[in-house]
């Protein structure tokens, strides 16, 4: 578990549960959002919560926040930092990153990738050119999505373990040093 001071901060950067069980959007999950479980932080709620919503950033529709809340509830992960994962696809970066998907979906699918530049990537221009823009998208999206959370998740465990292995190694050099001062 990594120190209380971490989770101190952690606690105090994330929105009040409370608050977020008002929230308008989601109002509608009810009596779930009361599971104590999508509220805590430990190392399997923050693996999952990083899993879905790295997976959920790279889904292409309005309502993200939305989908990882419920994916949130679904896989009893921590749902505020689910939520905040989604962000990681804002409005500054979705350009870069849907294009860089359109063009790993078209390497997967075999396309040829020369269809639409950085400079043309627009939202107009995708659902212009729909059938093979939009297929390469997703393709691109889904794959990001399931790399993207296994890679979360992985990462967050083995981050979490080796905190609490150094915290366990500093405790016992500090019980070796009282043993050997008195």
């Amino acid at each position: 578990m990594p120190g209380r001071s971490f989770k101190r901060r952690l606690h105090s950067i994330l929105p009040d549960h409370e608050k977020m069980r008002e929230h308008r959007h989601l109002r509608h999950f009810g009596h779930l959002l009361a599971r104590p479980t999508l509220w805590h932080l430990n190392r399997r709620n923050v693996a999952a919560a990083f899993a879905v919503g790295l997976f959920f950033a790279f889904v292409p529709v309005p309502f993200q926040m939305l989908l990882a809340a419920g994916g949130a509830i679904y896989f009893n992960a921590n749902l505020p930092i689910s939520v905040a994962m989604v962000w990681l696809t804002n409005p500054i970066t979705i350009p870069p990153i849907f294009y860089c998907t359109y063009l790993l979906g078209n390497w997967i699918l075999g396309h040829p990738s020369g269809e639409l530049s950085m400079d043309s990537f627009t939202w107009h221009a995708i659902y212009s050119g729909l059938p093979s823009v939009m297929q390469s998208v997703l393709v691109g999206c889904l794959f990001c999505g399931v790399v993207a959370s296994i890679v979360g998740y992985v990462g967050i465990r083995i981050l979490w373990r080796v905190m609490v292995l150094r915290r366990w190694r500093r405790r016992q050099q500090m019980r070796r040093a009282a043993l050997a001062a008195s």
